[in-house]
C-alpha cells in the first residue's frame, strides 16, 4: 500500500572500528592510513576515549590547492578518491604501533575496470597538479602586489615614481587576471578564467569514476599550455620591467622590490598503488588496542 520505508544511506566510506580499554592520557596518539607502498595517504582524527571508538575513512586524497577568486571552486573543495587495493590502519599510542589491513575493492555494480579507475585518478591528480601550479604563480602575483602596495604607500602624492609603481601593479593584475575571475557570477558574468575551466574539467573527471575521455585528457595539456603561458608573462614582467623600476626606488633612495622566487606546485603527489577494485566498496577494519 502506501507504506514507505525511510532509513539512512550507508556511508560512503570506510569504517573503522578500534577499542580502548582506558582513556588516553599520556603521549601522542595517531591514526594513519598507509598504501601498499606504505606512505601515509590521510591521517584521522582519532578519539581517546575508552571503550568502542568509530571514525570514518573517505578513502580520498587531499584536495587540491586552489587559487584564491571571487567565485567558489566547487569541484575543488575534495580530493580524488583513491584507488582499489590494499591500505592498512595504523595507530600510534604512546609509541606503541597498532595496525590492520584494509582492503579496498571494486564495486561489483561498476561497468569499468581497475584499470580503468587508475587511469581516472591519475587524470584526476594531474589536474590536482595543475591546481598547485596556478596556485604557486599566484603565490608570486600576490607576493609581489604586496610589496608594491607597500613601496607605493612610502611614495609622496605627487612624485612621478608613485604612478610608475602603479603602473607596473597594473600589469601584474593583468598577468592575474588571467589565471583567475574577479567578479562574483560565474558564468553569468563571462569572466570564467584559467582557475575556473580547470575546476570545471576537475569536476567532469570526478563526476564518473571510469576512465576519462580523451578530450579530458587533452583538455588537461591544454590547460597546461596555458599556465605556462601566463607563466612566462608574468617572468617577463620580472625579467624586463622590474630591473627598471628598481633603479629608479634606488635613485630615490628606497629600497629595491624582490623578484619573487620561482616554485613549483605545492600540491602533494599521489602515485596510485597497482591494485585491483575500485572504493565503492571495503571491508569492515576492527582492531584492539590493550594500554
Amino acid at each position: 500500500g502506501d507504506a514507505v520505508f525511510v532509513g539512512e544511506n550507508p556511508p560512503d566510506a570506510a569504517v573503522i572500528n578500534y577499542y580502548q580499554r582506558e582513556r588516553h592520557l599520556f603521549g601522542k596518539m595517531k591514526l594513519e592510513i598507509l598504501d601498499s607502498s606504505g606512505r601515509v595517504v590521510d591521517q584521522l582524527p582519532a578519539s581517546k576515549r575508552p571503550g568502542l571508538n568509530r571514525v570514518l575513512w573517505t578513502m580520498r586524497a587531499k584536495p587540491p590547492r586552489v587559487p584564491p577568486a571571487a567565485q567558489i571552486a566547487a569541484a575543488g573543495i575534495r580530493g580524488p578518491r583513491l584507488v582499489p587495493g590494499d591500505y592498512t590502519v595504523r595507530l600510534t599510542k604512546a609509541g606503541k604501533v597498532y595496525d590492520t589491513k584494509l582492503t579496498v575493492g571494486l564495486d561489483r555494480r561498476a561497468k569499468f575496470s581497475a584499470a580503468d579507475r587508475k587511469a581516472q585518478f591519475d587524470a584526476a591528480m594531474r589536474v590536482v597538479a595543475l591546481f598547485g601550479d596556478e596556485s604557486a604563480l599566484m603565490d608570486r602575483i600576490i607576493g609581489l602586489r604586496q610589496a608594491l602596495a607597500q613601496t607605493g604607500a612610502a611614495i609622496a602624492e605627487g612624485d612621478p615614481l608613485r604612478k610608475q609603481i602603479s603602473d607596473f601593479d597594473g600589469k601584474v593584475d593583468a598577468v592575474r587576471k588571467k589565471i583567475v575571475a574577479t567578479t562574483e557570477g560565474g558564468a553569468i558574468t563571462g569572466e570564467e578564467r584559467l582557475r575556473e575551466h580547470t575546476d570545471q574539467l576537475y569536476g567532469a573527471i570526478l563526476s564518473y569514476e571510469g576512465k576519462p575521455a580523451a578530450y579530458q585528457i587533452t583538455y588537461i595539456d591544454t590547460l597546461k599550455r596555458e599556465l605556462d603561458e601566463v607563466t612566462k608573462q608574468f617572468d617577463q614582467l620580472l625579467a624586463q620591467d622590474l630591473p627598471a623600476l628598481n633603479d629608479l626606488l634606488k635613485s630615490k633612495g628606497q629600497e629595491p622590490l624582490a623578484t619573487p622566487a620561482a616554485k613549483v606546485g605545492t600540491s602533494e603527489t599521489i602515485s596510485a598503488p597497482g591494485g585491483v577494485g575500485d572504493a565503492g566498496s571495503t571491508l569492515p577494519v576492527e582492531f584492539h588496542i590493550s594500554h
